[in-house]
């Protein structure tokens, strides 16, 4: 596969899966089109990746997890960045029940979900991109859906 073809299929999956995660869509963006330079410069290896999605997604991450530790030796206030206050823009394609619920998850949880739902990556691709055990993938994944569903229902219920 060309990556032109490649970038046209996997780029609103892995957008979806990076915001996510990150909980913000502007931080989403920059990372995701970060990672997909990346890919492009290295097309020929990742092309032979067993899942390139997972590739772009795990740089992605990479890239905002290098950001925050820069940002926060050069920035000493506040302690954590958080921009999902009211003006936050929202991912058009999540409703924002779902998004309030993604980000009440810890940061594993919601890489879990982002991997395993929105990429639909088995439990072992997941655990290899993320450096963890595939059992572990499944204990994050079932508790990520137990607090959502919490979450959700909760939610619901108040409406």
């Amino acid at each position: 596969m060309e990556f032109a073809a490649f970038y046209e299929s996997a780029r609103d999956d892995c957008l979806r899966a990076v915001t996510a995660s990150l909980g913000s869509r502007q931080a989403a963006e920059e990372a995701v089109a970060e990672a997909f330079a990346r890919a492009w410069a290295r097309w020929p290896r990742v092309a032979e990746h067993p899942s390139p999605r997972a590739w772009v997604v795990r740089t992605a991450l990479n890239l905002h997890v290098s950001w925050w530790r820069r940002w926060r030796r050069e920035v000493p206030t506040p302690e954590r960045f958080d921009d999902s206050g009211p003006d936050s823009p929202e991912p058009a394609t999540l409703d924002p029940r779902m998004v309030a619920a993604l980000r009440s998850l810890p940061l594993r949880q919601r890489q879990v979900v982002a991997l395993r739902i929105f990429l639909d990556l088995d439990s072992r691709t997941t655990a290899r991109t993320l450096g963890i055990a595939a059992g572990t993938v499944t204990a994050h994944l079932a508790r990520a859906t137990q607090a959502l569903r919490a979450h959700l229902t909760s939610v619901t219920e108040e409406e």
